[in-house]
This record gives structure tokens, C-alpha cells and sequence, in this order.
């Protein structure tokens, strides 16, 4: 299901429905992501997150720029990253199932890490490339700034931001930590503000060294370096401009025409040596057939779909289309078509979930997710789906259980905290809801919001108990941010 996640940490930005119609429940993220990984659990890492938050809670509050970065966060798009990355983490000696690829929603061209955990790629630079080859050269040279260590600075810089949006940044890599170098994490920074991209740039001897390492990868993943050329070629001429009218990636990883040079002489000796992958193809095409179908016009989209290779691409794409013109007669049509061809495809059966949902077919909805979570079982977006079609059905007591799986997986997911807190309300549990809203609240690092639901939940829960430990990590967060403003 393509949700898009607020990854700032502070207020709740809702997409109108007239600009964005089908497929983005609005939603607030600090981290989270699918079942490549597993988390521990809220219990063994929010106190930490909570001591971050609070260490730090001296520095300027967010600045607006900073509130409007979001995550798109998709099982599907991401698991097709996954495949795509696999190969070139694995050659650059980095674990697929802790590092993973998330998308910012971002129409501009840029890519960057920020800790050991996860890539960022903006879907407009995923949109823009051509070739699978050239997204897996991106994925390379950025897993080669992790493998070579060039992050390992970014301490430096780190301690020196004082303004707003470095203060997000900080937040952002505060919450990483929190994470226990198992989870992804949101950007919490304007990516305009020079605070950011100096945080987030490479000099010019780091992105020569990425591009090296990069290229080895590549060609011990059996994959085109020749993806690394066509990659710069985007970006050939970037430097002549001015810095306010030069792409964010062109800012944070300078080019130079001596890389291009350099990445071209290797691609000219691994010529003849590597076969592209119609694999790698396929996912390709599935990762911007959905991205571009939802960011997109639906207009857009169909006049594209008598060019699409892949069959079922091409019905996700019109089926994607017309749920957005509220034909939802054709889009099950296609999405018919398109599981006859794949049954045992998880993220497809989402798809058709996400569609009855956003039509108010709840039964239908939790149907289709049902099966989805069978073929899937510990993707906990798509759990969270379900959790969430259930809820709407009436099926309160059906619903918290599947959440409570869902968020074993990723306990970072605020929207799911929202649903969860609905069903333990109407499941009679006032204390547990009050302690989801407030963990939700302070996942968010909305610290005054989240006080008086803790308050209220330490209240109600028997004393001791694991979740009023919890309540009384979040209290304990508020209090001391509380005692910090007042100076």
C-alpha cells in the first residue's frame, strides 16, 4: 500500500485529496519500513529514543521547511529496491537485511545517507533513470560512501548544527541510533537550508573513492558499469550553474568531467564481459510503473501504457489509473486481470486491498489484505493494512491483534499508532490507547503532546506493568522538556 509518511518530526501534513485523489493515507513517520528487518520492540528501544530526544531538545525547534520532507512508503517499491540493491550490498560487503533503499517524496534529483541504515533516493531521480543499471550504480556509489567510511564525519558536523533545520537533521540520526542500527530513518531537515547539504555533502576526493568502490561492486555483481556513466550524464553541465539552480544531489556529490572520465575508462574495460539482467528490467519498470501512477496524472498513464513491456505492469499501471478517476468497475477489472496472471504475488493482492479500502468495500478490503498477509506474512505495511481495513469493518478485537503483529515488525509506523489507538479505545483499553497516542506523539518529537497522554495513561495502567514502564519513559521525556523550556 503507497502511503506517504510525514518524516519530519512535529505536525501532521495531510495531502488534499483534490491534488493526490487515490492511494496516500496521510501519516506522520519517524522510521519504520518493511519486513526485511525485524525490530525489537517499543519496550527495549523508546527509552532510548526518549533520552535522545531530550539531550537534544535544547536546539531551535524544526523550521517549517523541515516539516514538509515525507517518506513514500510502499511495500511493493520497496521490496523492488531490495532486489535491485541486493546484489551491489552484497558486493560492497554490506548486510541487505539491515541496510535498506526508502524513497523521499521529492520530485527533484537527489540520493544520500546519512547513517549505516538506510539509502534515500527522491522518486523523481528513481523516475529519471533510464536503465536499471544506472539506478544500481546510484545504489552503489552510495553504499561506498557507508563501506568507505565517509559518514563516519558526519559526527563533526553534527555537532555543529545550530540552526533549524540542522536540528532536524540531528533529530533524524538521533532517532537512527534509537534504532539500534536496525531500522531506517526519516530526513528531518529542509533539503534546500546550506545546514543540510553541508551536512549531507561529500568532497570531491570522497565521491572519486565512491565511484572507484562503486564500479568494483558492480562488476563483481555481475552488473553494467556502464550505468555509472549514463548516471553522471545526468548530471553532466550541473556544474557550470549557479548553486541555487543546481539539482540537491549536484550539491551534496560534486562532479567533476575528470569522474566522468574515470567512470567512463572503467566502463570501457568491462565492456563485452556483463549481460544485462531482464530481471533487473522487470523491477525497474514495477518500482516507476507505481511510483509514476500515483505521482503522476492518470492521464499520464494511460497514454503510456501501450508502450509497457511487462503485461502486469501494464494492469497495475491501469488499474492504478483508473481507482484515481474513481472507476473502481475498471479498476478491479484490471486488477483482476493482473492476479490472474500473478496469484501468489503478495504485493499485487496490497494493491487490490489499498483500492476496496479507499472505496469503502471494507470486507472486500480486509479480503484482499488477508491474503496478502498470508503470502506475506511479516511485511508489517502490509499487516498494518489489514489491521487498518479491519478497524473499518468493526472487526475491533481482530484489528489490535493484527496491529500488535504489525508493530512487533516496526513500532516506528505513527499511523499505525494512530489506528492502534482507535481499536484499543473501542476495544474498552483507555490506558493502552492513551499510551500509543502518546508514543505516537513522541516518536514524532512532539514532546508537549505527548505529556498529557502519558500522564494519563500512567493513571490507568497496573503499576509496574511493561506498558506503564513505557507511559512512564514518555512522562519522564515530557517533564525533563518541560523543565528545559522554562530555563
Amino acid at each position: 500500500m503507497l502511503i506517504s509518511h510525514c518524516a519530519a518530526m512535529s505536525f501532521d501534513r495531510v495531502f488534499p485529496s483534490t491534488s493526490i485523489p487515490g492511494g496516500f493515507f496521510p501519516a506522520l513517520l519517524l522510521a519504520g519500513g518493511p519486513g526485511l528487518t525485524r525490530g525489537l520492540g517499543a519496550v527495549l528501544r523508546l527509552p532510548v529514543l526518549m533520552a535522545l530526544l531530550v539531550c537534544s531538545i535544547a536546539l531551535p525547534p524544526l523550521s517549517a521547511a523541515a516539516q514538509s520532507i515525507r517518506l513514500l512508503r510502499d511495500a511493493d517499491i520497496e521490496y523492488g529496491l531490495s532486489r535491485l540493491a541486493d546484489p551491489v550490498l552484497r558486493a560492497a560487503g554490506l548486510n541487505p537485511r539491515r541496510l535498506r533503499v526508502l524513497v523521499v517524496d521529492d520530485n527533484s534529483f537527489n540520493a544520500f545517507v546519512i547513517d549505516q541504515n538506510a539509502i534515500f533516493v527522491n522518486h523523481g531521480l528513481i523516475l529519471k533513470v533510464e536503465t536499471p543499471e544506472m539506478l544500481q550504480a546510484l545504489l552503489a556509489h552510495e553504499a561506498a560512501h557507508i563501506a568507505n567510511g565517509h559518514i563516519g564525519r558526519r559526527g563533526q558536523n553534527l555537532r555543529s548544527a545550530s540552526t533549524a533545520a540542522g536540528f532536524g537533521t540531528a533529530l533524524a540520526l538521533l532517532a537512527g541510533v534509537a534504532g539500534g542500527g536496525k531500522a531506517a530513518i526519516g530526513l528531518a531537515a529542509g533539503a534546500q537550508s546550506a545546514a543540510t547539504r553541508g551536512f549531507l555533502s561529500h568532497t570531491r576526493a570522497e565521491e572519486a573513492s565512491a565511484d572507484r568502490s562503486a564500479v568494483g561492486y558492480l562488476t563483481r555483481a555481475g552488473i553494467d558499469p556502464q550505468g555509472m556513466v549514463d548516471l553522471h550524464r545526468i548530471f553532466a553541465g550541473q556544474e557550470v550553474l549557479g548553486a541555487a539552480s543546481q539539482d540537491p544531489y549536484m550539491r551534496s556529490h560534486p562532479l567533476t568531467r575528470d569522474r566522468i572520465r574515470a567512470a567512463q575508462a572503467y566502463a570501457t574495460s568491462a565492456q563485452g564481459q556483463i549481460e544485462n539482467s531482464p530481471e533487473a528490467a522487470y523491477w525497474l519498470a514495477r518500482i516507476q510503473g507505481k511510483l509514476s501512477a500515483f505521482t503522476r496524472a492518470p492521464s499520464w498513464s494511460k497514454r503510456r501504457l501501450a508502450t509497457e513491456q511487462f503485461t502486469d505492469v501494464k494492469h497495475m499501471r491501469a488499474a492504478i489509473a483508473a481507482h484515481r478517476q474513481n472507476d473502481l468497475r475498471r479498476a478491479q477489472q484490471e486488477m483482476q486481470s493482473l492476479l490472474a496472471k500473478r496469484p501468489d504475488d503478495a504485493y499485487f493482492h496490497d494493491l487490490l486491498g489499498q483500492i476496496l479500502y479507499e472505496n469503502r468495500q471494507w470486507q472486500s478490503a480486509v479480503s484482499a489484505f488477508s491474503t496478502a498477509a498470508k503470502l506475506a506474512p511479516n511485511e508489517p505495511l502490509i499487516l498494518a493494512g489489514l489491521g487498518r481495513a479491519q478497524l473499518a469493518a468493526g472487526q475491533s478485537s481482530a484489528a489490535l491483534t493484527t496491529m500488535e503483529r504489525a508493530r512487533g515488525l516496526d513500532f516506528r509506523n505513527a499511523t499505525l499508532l494512530r489506528d492502534m489507538s482507535l481499536a484499543y479505545a473501542q476495544t474498552k483499553q483507555t490506558g493502552m490507547a492513551a499510551l500509543v497516542t502518546a508514543e505516537r506523539y513522541a516518536l514524532q518529537g512532539r514532546l508537549p503532546d505527548a505529556g498529557p497522554h502519558a500522564k494519563r495513561a500512567v493513571g490507568l495502567l497496573p503499576n509496574g506493568s511493561p506498558a506503564w514502564r513505557r507511559a512512564q519513559d514518555v512522562l519522564i521525556a515530557f517533564e525533563q522538556d518541560e523543565k528545559r523550556n522554562k530555563k
